[in-house]
């Protein structure tokens, strides 16, 4: 079995049957909660922290570098001679030095976007009921021992409950 869920018409009747749910011995990072809207108070169903700013950060150093190299190895490979004046030319050279740490924080962020929210990746456990306004609550893969459980909680909240092979 992949899943096992209910769908509920308001919020009320979708936090009941979390609560059984968790009763029925279900881990709080374990329940999914799908809606088509946000859910005030509802920590299920939410992913956990990630580091995204650091990979942002890593990707500003490393555009950082590159720009600086870019323009120091530039000016340094084709020197030209401009009076007492040095070849390599930091205030100007600051501009594209900020404009590449822009561009690897940029792209850095949208990676990790892709990475960290599984975006191109289909959910496996989906109702087009969620769609119209209804909340779906159930476990993706339960232990074999908790599908009876399972079962007699979301119908205990008054849905009826639905699988997914």
């Amino acid at each position: 079995m992949t899943a096992l869920y209910a769908l509920f018409d308001n919020a009320q009747a979708a936090r009941r049957a979390i609560e059984l749910v968790r009763a029925a011995g279900v881990p709080h990072r374990e329940i999914l909660v799908l809606s088509n809207r946000p859910l005030e108070g509802f920590d299920e169903g939410r992913s956990r922290a990630t580091r995204q700013w650091l990979v942002a950060t890593g990707g500003g150093l490393v555009g950082l570098a590159f720009g600086t190299a870019l323009t120091t190895l530039t000016q340094t490979a084709w020197p030209l001679s401009t009076g007492n004046m040095p070849i390599v030319t930091w205030w100007a050279n600051l501009i594209i030095m900020f404009e590449m740490t822009m561009l690897g924080a940029i792209l850095a962020t949208c990676g990790a976007l892709l990475v960290f929210a599984r975006l191109g990746r289909s959910r496996k456990v989906y109702d087009p009921a969620v769609s119209a306004g209804q909340i779906l609550v159930g476990v993706e893969r339960p232990r074999p021992e908790q599908v009876g459980e399972l079962q007699r909680a979301l119908r205990a909240a008054g849905a009826a409950v639905r699988t997914l092979e």
